[in-house]
Protein backbone atom coordinates (compact mmCIF):
# COMPACT_ATOMS: atom_id res chain seq x y z
CA UNK A 1 0.00 0.00 0.00
CA UNK A 2 1.55 3.29 -1.03
CA UNK A 3 1.62 6.33 1.24
CA UNK A 4 -0.45 8.17 -1.37
CA UNK A 5 -3.21 5.53 -1.23
CA UNK A 6 -3.18 5.53 2.59
CA UNK A 7 -4.26 9.18 2.54
CA UNK A 8 -6.90 8.76 -0.17
CA UNK A 9 -10.59 8.21 0.26
CA UNK A 10 -12.98 6.28 -1.95
CA UNK A 11 -16.68 5.53 -2.15
CA UNK A 12 -18.35 2.79 -0.14
CA UNK A 13 -21.85 3.38 -1.41
CA UNK A 14 -22.62 6.98 -0.52
CA UNK A 15 -20.13 6.90 2.36
CA UNK A 16 -16.52 8.04 2.05
CA UNK A 17 -14.00 5.59 3.52
CA UNK A 18 -10.23 5.29 3.57
CA UNK A 19 -8.86 3.83 0.33
CA UNK A 20 -7.32 0.86 2.13
CA UNK A 21 -10.51 0.15 4.09
CA UNK A 22 -12.93 -0.42 1.20
CA UNK A 23 -11.88 -4.00 0.43
CA UNK A 24 -12.52 -5.01 4.05
CA UNK A 25 -15.93 -3.34 4.06
CA UNK A 26 -16.93 -4.96 0.76
CA UNK A 27 -15.75 -8.33 2.07
CA UNK A 28 -18.07 -7.91 5.04
CA UNK A 29 -21.03 -7.26 2.71
CA UNK A 30 -20.42 -10.37 0.63
CA UNK A 31 -19.64 -12.55 3.63
CA UNK A 32 -23.13 -11.62 4.78
CA UNK A 33 -25.01 -12.12 1.51
CA UNK A 34 -23.17 -15.14 0.06
CA UNK A 35 -25.64 -17.78 1.21
CA UNK A 36 -28.65 -15.94 -0.21
CA UNK A 37 -26.96 -14.35 -3.21
CA UNK A 38 -28.67 -16.31 -5.99
CA UNK A 39 -32.09 -16.19 -4.34
CA UNK A 40 -31.82 -12.44 -3.82
CA UNK A 41 -30.72 -11.89 -7.42
CA UNK A 42 -33.84 -13.67 -8.62
CA UNK A 43 -36.09 -11.71 -6.27
CA UNK A 44 -34.58 -8.29 -6.92
CA UNK A 45 -34.35 -8.62 -10.72
CA UNK A 46 -37.45 -10.74 -11.30
CA UNK A 47 -35.11 -13.29 -12.86
CA UNK A 48 -33.77 -10.77 -15.40
CA UNK A 49 -30.18 -11.31 -14.21
CA UNK A 50 -30.30 -14.72 -15.91
CA UNK A 51 -31.14 -13.07 -19.24
CA UNK A 52 -28.39 -10.48 -18.75
CA UNK A 53 -25.86 -13.25 -18.12
CA UNK A 54 -27.13 -15.24 -21.08
CA UNK A 55 -26.53 -12.21 -23.31
CA UNK A 56 -23.05 -11.82 -21.84
CA UNK A 57 -22.26 -15.44 -22.62
CA UNK A 58 -23.44 -14.92 -26.19
CA UNK A 59 -20.71 -12.29 -26.57
CA UNK A 60 -17.71 -14.39 -25.49
CA UNK A 61 -16.85 -15.87 -28.91
CA UNK A 62 -15.29 -18.78 -27.03
CA UNK A 63 -14.55 -21.98 -28.91
CA UNK A 64 -13.89 -25.54 -27.68
CA UNK A 65 -10.42 -25.90 -26.19
CA UNK A 66 -9.96 -22.23 -25.27
CA UNK A 67 -9.31 -20.69 -21.83
CA UNK A 68 -11.48 -18.17 -19.98
CA UNK A 69 -11.24 -16.27 -16.71
CA UNK A 70 -14.26 -15.23 -14.65
CA UNK A 71 -13.15 -12.41 -12.32
CA UNK A 72 -15.24 -11.68 -9.20
CA UNK A 73 -17.32 -14.60 -10.43
CA UNK A 74 -19.12 -15.23 -7.16
CA UNK A 75 -21.55 -18.12 -7.41
CA UNK A 76 -20.28 -19.11 -10.84
CA UNK A 77 -23.11 -18.43 -13.31
CA UNK A 78 -20.79 -17.10 -16.01
CA UNK A 79 -18.15 -19.73 -15.24
CA UNK A 80 -20.64 -22.54 -15.73
CA UNK A 81 -21.78 -21.08 -19.04
CA UNK A 82 -18.25 -20.62 -20.32
CA UNK A 83 -17.28 -24.13 -19.21
CA UNK A 84 -19.96 -25.45 -21.55
CA UNK A 85 -18.62 -23.24 -24.36
CA UNK A 86 -14.96 -24.33 -24.07
CA UNK A 87 -15.83 -27.99 -23.54
CA UNK A 88 -13.76 -30.76 -21.93
CA UNK A 89 -10.55 -29.67 -23.67
CA UNK A 90 -10.87 -26.07 -22.48
CA UNK A 91 -10.41 -24.36 -19.13
CA UNK A 92 -12.38 -21.83 -17.09
CA UNK A 93 -10.90 -20.28 -13.96
CA UNK A 94 -13.37 -18.83 -11.44
CA UNK A 95 -11.88 -16.19 -9.15
CA UNK A 96 -13.25 -14.02 -6.38
CA UNK A 97 -11.57 -11.99 -3.65
CA UNK A 98 -14.22 -13.16 -1.19
CA UNK A 99 -13.77 -16.66 0.23
CA UNK A 100 -17.45 -17.13 1.12
CA UNK A 101 -18.60 -16.25 -2.40
CA UNK A 102 -15.89 -18.40 -3.94
CA UNK A 103 -17.04 -21.36 -1.84
CA UNK A 104 -20.56 -20.92 -3.22
CA UNK A 105 -19.18 -20.85 -6.77
CA UNK A 106 -16.99 -23.91 -6.22
CA UNK A 107 -19.96 -25.86 -4.87
CA UNK A 108 -22.06 -24.77 -7.87
CA UNK A 109 -19.46 -26.04 -10.35
CA UNK A 110 -19.11 -29.28 -8.38
CA UNK A 111 -22.86 -29.85 -8.29
CA UNK A 112 -23.10 -29.14 -12.03
CA UNK A 113 -20.40 -31.71 -12.77
CA UNK A 114 -18.01 -29.09 -14.13
CA UNK A 115 -14.86 -29.92 -12.19
CA UNK A 116 -12.88 -31.43 -15.09
CA UNK A 117 -12.46 -28.17 -17.01
CA UNK A 118 -12.78 -25.58 -14.23
CA UNK A 119 -10.53 -24.28 -11.47
CA UNK A 120 -11.15 -21.86 -8.63
CA UNK A 121 -8.74 -19.33 -7.13
CA UNK A 122 -9.09 -16.58 -4.55
CA UNK A 123 -7.70 -13.50 -6.26
CA UNK A 124 -7.84 -9.71 -6.28
CA UNK A 125 -8.98 -8.24 -9.61
CA UNK A 126 -6.44 -5.43 -9.24
CA UNK A 127 -3.46 -7.83 -9.32
CA UNK A 128 -4.49 -11.11 -10.92
CA UNK A 129 -1.99 -13.93 -10.19
CA UNK A 130 -1.80 -15.22 -13.76
CA UNK A 131 0.80 -14.97 -16.51
CA UNK A 132 0.48 -12.43 -19.28
CA UNK A 133 -1.62 -13.53 -22.26
CA UNK A 134 -3.18 -16.55 -20.54
CA UNK A 135 -6.87 -16.29 -21.51
CA UNK A 136 -8.95 -15.97 -24.65
CA UNK A 137 -11.75 -14.22 -22.75
CA UNK A 138 -12.04 -12.50 -19.38
CA UNK A 139 -15.41 -11.68 -17.82
CA UNK A 140 -16.37 -9.71 -14.74
CA UNK A 141 -20.06 -9.75 -13.87
CA UNK A 142 -21.44 -7.33 -11.28
CA UNK A 143 -18.04 -7.10 -9.63
CA UNK A 144 -16.23 -4.07 -11.02
CA UNK A 145 -18.22 -1.54 -9.02
CA UNK A 146 -16.97 -3.15 -5.79
CA UNK A 147 -13.30 -2.89 -6.78
CA UNK A 148 -11.35 -0.12 -5.07
CA UNK A 149 -8.93 0.66 -7.92
CA UNK A 150 -10.97 0.11 -11.08
CA UNK A 151 -8.28 1.33 -13.53
CA UNK A 152 -5.79 -1.12 -11.97
CA UNK A 153 -8.32 -3.95 -12.33
CA UNK A 154 -8.95 -3.11 -15.99
CA UNK A 155 -5.21 -3.07 -16.68
CA UNK A 156 -4.77 -6.36 -14.84
CA UNK A 157 -7.56 -8.03 -16.82
CA UNK A 158 -6.16 -6.71 -20.09
CA UNK A 159 -2.69 -8.03 -19.18
CA UNK A 160 -3.87 -11.63 -18.85
CA UNK A 161 -5.73 -11.55 -22.18
CA UNK A 162 -4.16 -13.25 -25.18
CA UNK A 163 -3.75 -11.14 -28.33
CA UNK A 164 -7.16 -11.14 -29.97
CA UNK A 165 -8.87 -11.93 -26.67
CA UNK A 166 -11.61 -9.79 -25.20
CA UNK A 167 -12.73 -8.46 -21.84
CA UNK A 168 -16.46 -8.39 -21.12
CA UNK A 169 -17.80 -6.28 -18.24
CA UNK A 170 -21.39 -6.91 -17.16
CA UNK A 171 -22.38 -4.28 -14.63
CA UNK A 172 -25.25 -2.20 -13.35
CA UNK A 173 -25.20 1.15 -15.09
CA UNK A 174 -27.23 4.32 -15.55
CA UNK A 175 -30.86 4.14 -16.70
CA UNK A 176 -31.34 6.10 -19.91
CA UNK A 177 -34.99 7.21 -19.64
CA UNK A 178 -35.49 9.91 -16.93
CA UNK A 179 -39.01 8.74 -16.02
CA UNK A 180 -37.93 5.12 -15.73
CA UNK A 181 -34.87 6.27 -13.74
CA UNK A 182 -37.12 7.86 -11.08
CA UNK A 183 -39.09 4.63 -10.72
CA UNK A 184 -35.92 2.57 -10.58
CA UNK A 185 -34.42 4.86 -7.92
CA UNK A 186 -37.51 4.45 -5.75
CA UNK A 187 -37.27 0.68 -6.11
CA UNK A 188 -33.52 0.61 -5.41
CA UNK A 189 -33.48 2.78 -2.32
CA UNK A 190 -36.77 1.74 -0.73
CA UNK A 191 -37.81 -1.73 -1.85
CA UNK A 192 -34.40 -3.37 -2.32
CA UNK A 193 -33.24 -2.79 1.29
CA UNK A 194 -36.64 -4.04 2.54
CA UNK A 195 -36.26 -7.26 0.56
CA UNK A 196 -32.80 -7.59 2.07
CA UNK A 197 -34.17 -7.01 5.55
CA UNK A 198 -36.96 -9.56 5.41
CA UNK A 199 -35.48 -12.24 3.16
CA UNK A 200 -31.73 -12.10 3.77
CA UNK A 201 -32.00 -10.50 7.24
CA UNK A 202 -29.51 -7.87 6.12
CA UNK A 203 -30.90 -4.46 5.20
CA UNK A 204 -27.58 -2.60 5.37
CA UNK A 205 -25.78 -4.76 2.82
CA UNK A 206 -28.52 -4.32 0.25
CA UNK A 207 -28.62 -0.59 0.88
CA UNK A 208 -24.89 -0.53 0.12
CA UNK A 209 -25.45 -2.52 -3.08
CA UNK A 210 -28.06 -0.01 -4.25
CA UNK A 211 -25.78 2.92 -3.43
CA UNK A 212 -22.78 1.30 -5.11
CA UNK A 213 -24.72 1.16 -8.39
CA UNK A 214 -25.23 4.92 -8.33
CA UNK A 215 -21.56 5.59 -7.62
CA UNK A 216 -20.33 3.34 -10.43
CA UNK A 217 -19.09 5.12 -13.59
CA UNK A 218 -21.75 5.57 -16.26
CA UNK A 219 -21.56 3.89 -19.65
CA UNK A 220 -19.44 6.48 -21.43
CA UNK A 221 -17.08 6.96 -18.48
CA UNK A 222 -16.42 3.23 -18.20
CA UNK A 223 -15.88 3.08 -21.95
CA UNK A 224 -13.18 5.72 -21.60
CA UNK A 225 -11.59 3.88 -18.68
CA UNK A 226 -11.33 0.71 -20.75
CA UNK A 227 -9.61 2.61 -23.55
CA UNK A 228 -7.21 4.20 -21.07
CA UNK A 229 -6.38 0.70 -19.80
CA UNK A 230 -5.15 -0.16 -23.30
CA UNK A 231 -8.18 -2.05 -24.61
CA UNK A 232 -9.24 -1.53 -28.23
CA UNK A 233 -12.48 -1.78 -30.21
CA UNK A 234 -14.35 -0.84 -27.03
CA UNK A 235 -18.14 -0.68 -27.11
CA UNK A 236 -21.14 -1.17 -24.86
CA UNK A 237 -24.69 -2.43 -25.15
CA UNK A 238 -27.46 -1.31 -22.78
CA UNK A 239 -29.84 -3.94 -21.42
CA UNK A 240 -33.21 -3.24 -19.78
CA UNK A 241 -32.99 0.44 -20.60
CA UNK A 242 -29.54 0.86 -19.07
CA UNK A 243 -30.21 -0.88 -15.76
CA UNK A 244 -27.21 -2.92 -16.81
CA UNK A 245 -24.70 -2.55 -19.61
CA UNK A 246 -22.30 -4.97 -21.25
CA UNK A 247 -18.96 -3.37 -22.13
CA UNK A 248 -16.50 -5.11 -24.44
CA UNK A 249 -12.90 -4.43 -25.32
CA UNK A 250 -10.13 -6.40 -27.03
CA UNK A 251 -6.39 -6.78 -26.70
CA UNK A 252 -4.33 -6.80 -29.89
Amino acid sequence: MTEQHSRKETDFGFEKVAWEDKARRVRGVFDSVAGNYDLMNDLMSGGAHRLWKRFTLSCTRLRPGQAALDVAGGTGDLSAGMAAQVGPAGLVVLTDINAAMLAEGRDRLLNDGLVANTRVAQANAECLPFKDASFDCVTIGFGLRNVTDKPAALRSMRRVLKPGGQLIVLEFSQVVNPTFRAIYDAYSFKLMPLIGKYVAKDEDSYRYLAESIRKHPDQETLLGMMREAGLEDCSYHNLSGGIVAVHRGSRY
